[in-house]
């Protein structure tokens, strides 16, 4: 008989859909309208669970499933998962750690070279039909800001922080960084402070781990940013305070941002819709065919080798 897996977020990739279905019973929670009826049906026989980053699992419905061994989480960041009381239970937590780097650094860059060169609001303005009818094509955009040799911050110098550094220097960029400590083996240069490193950066792109985290970017460290300063999120919305940067985007205090992450998603604060300055995306840094496919790869692997008896290679639960 096939292990039960509750799955409790959607899996877009046909052939990883497929493949979990050969190897696994599939109970998709995610689909059910009455989840408390389903659980009380198939909770006692669940061995595994998939689960996404924003999603996790709560302990009410882990404490459904007296038999779970593994949550798989497709997804790097595993703040929804109560991982004390995992390890308590003795279930393994596992995550897609290494496997979105690219994508989440390529988007990284590319969020940062729309908000300079006025790359979605350009599209708007030919989209609208608006520049066949201007007699100067550029007067009604304002000139763009030249991304090359830009001074960038990174906050975080993990896989994703080091990703980062290594495209933007790519551009001839100035790379400086914060973390929890100065990191050995990389030749960019090191800065304590946040607000000292936002003051001497033209972007400040976030690319920290947020677990357990909080706000960190707020009205000082914008205003350090400064009026000709970016900034721009790929790593989690709780690191930002939206209200300061809502403010700081409306007073000019900086120059523009890009988002792929919020606090309260899916919900934007309605501010940034209208404001021509902020890039905005809908958290989807690792939507690529090739990324997810390695994402539902590493899940199957999770899954596969604790029904085997071994500790998962991609366990983040020691």
């Amino acid at each position: 008989m096939k292990p039960e897996v509750l799955q409790l977020s959607p899996i877009l990739i046909p052939e990883i859909r497929e493949r979990l279905a050969e190897l696994f019973t599939i109970r998709p929670y995610f689909q059910q309208t009455d989840k408390a009826a389903y659980l009380a049906e198939h909770g006692p026989n669940i061995r595994g669970v998939i689960t996404g980053g924003h999603t996790g699992i709560t302990r009410e419905v882990l404490s459904k499933l007296p038999r779970v061994e593994v949550v798989a989480v497709n997804g790097v960041g595993t703040d929804a998962v109560d991982l004390a009381y995992c390890r308590d239970l003795g279930i393994h937590v596992t995550a897609t750690i290494g496997a979105l780097t690219d994508d989440v650094a390529d988007l990284a860059i590319g969020l940062l070279i729309a908000a300079c060169r006025g790359l979605c609001t350009s599209d708007r303005y030919v989209r609208s039909g608006q520049w066949q009818h201007s007699p100067t094509p550029l007067a009604p955009l304002p000139l763009a800001r030249q991304f090359s040799g830009m001074r960038v911050g990174i906050v975080g110098l993990g896989r994703v922080g080091r990703a980062v550094a290594t495209r933007a220097a790519a551009f001839g960029c100035p790379i400086s960084y914060t973390d929890l400590q100065p990191i050995s083996d990389v030749n960019y240069s090191y800065v304590a402070d946040l607000s000292e490193l936002a003051r001497n950066s033209d972007a400040l792109i976030l690319a920290a781990a947020a677990d357990g985290g909080k706000a960190i970017i707020d009205a000082n460290v914008l205003e350090a940013l400064g009026p000709d300063g970016y900034l721009v999120n790929v790593a989690r919305g709780k690191l930002v305070d939206e209200d300061a940067l809502v403010a700081a985007l409306k007073a000019g205090s900086i120059a523009g941002a890009a988002l792929d992450v919020f606090v309260d998603e899916p919900r934007v604060p309605d501010a940034l819709f209208d404001n021509e300055h902020v890039v905005l995306q809908p958290h989807r840094a690792s939507a690529t065919v090739q990324t997810r496919t390695r994402m539902g790869e590493m899940v199957i692997a999770s899954l596969v080798d604790t029904f085997a008896g071994k500790k998962p290679q991609a366990c983040v639960t020691g």
